[in-house]
């Protein structure tokens, strides 16, 4: 069944591209903004409080022991809750600077950072739900050394697919792309790899909205 949708400005009916979109045109889309300038304000504001906790968080991942397991859990669940607010405040407020720097990727490299960011959005709802981080995280092998390595070469554990039964038809398709992405672009693959390609682009991407400058971006 399609997703459809009423615009928030004009009312028309439509199917989303994304998951959260909100509006059936860029005109539709420019003309909420234009009526809404103390939400877009605020929105900036956001981001650049967010982007730096992220770039804090992710910052302080490479830090963390293995030895130091209850720490350790504690960063990864914050960087996972970070990237996604501020995953998610682009495509709110920046929708097509975030459209742009996407397809500014190299052509190999799109579907590796697509991919990835969706996988941590549904990190996020599994571990919003309860779901225990531990469930998607491989520690690595006992041997000599192993509790001194720092937590970035811990892996995405694959999954089982997950019971969707409580949510909605169009709830249940958004949850199976968010499941397959992490399948296919988290499991099997180094925390520090998944986190540092996601803060690059969203980095990247938050340096081109206004009014965001390089300066609040990479203070964090």
């Amino acid at each position: 069944m399609a997703d459809i949708r009423s615009c928030e400005q004009c009312g028309t009916a439509f199917v989303p591209r994304r998951e959260h979109a909100r509006f059936c045109s860029a005109p539709c889309r420019a003309a909420w903004n234009r009526e809404h300038i103390g939400d877009l304000k605020a929105g900036a504001s956001a981001l650049v409080w967010a982007i730096t906790a992220m770039g804090d968080t992710t910052g302080r991942l490479p830090r963390v022991r293995a030895a130091d397991g209850p720490r350790a859990f504690a960063v990864i669940s914050e960087a996972v809750w970070w990237v996604t607010i501020v995953d998610a405040t682009l495509v709110r407020h920046h929708p097509d600077i975030y459209d742009d720097v996407m397809a500014s990727q190299a052509l190999a490299q799109r579907p590796l950072v697509e991919g990835t960011l969706t996988g941590l959005r549904f990190v996020r709802n599994r571990i919003s739900d309860e779901a225990d981080l531990g469930e998607f995280i491989e520690a690595g092998g006992a041997g000599p050394g192993g509790r001194q390595r720092h937590i970035t070469s811990w892996t995405w554990k694959p999954l089982p697919d997950p019971a969707l039964g409580s949510l909605r038809p169009r709830g249940q398709a958004w949850e199976m792309t968010r499941y397959r992405a992490y399948q296919s672009h988290l499991a099997g693959h180094p925390i520090g790899e998944t986190f540092g390609r996601a803060a690059e682009f969203l980095k990247l991407a938050a340096a081109h909205a206004s009014p965001i400058t390089d300066a609040n971006v990479h203070a964090g």
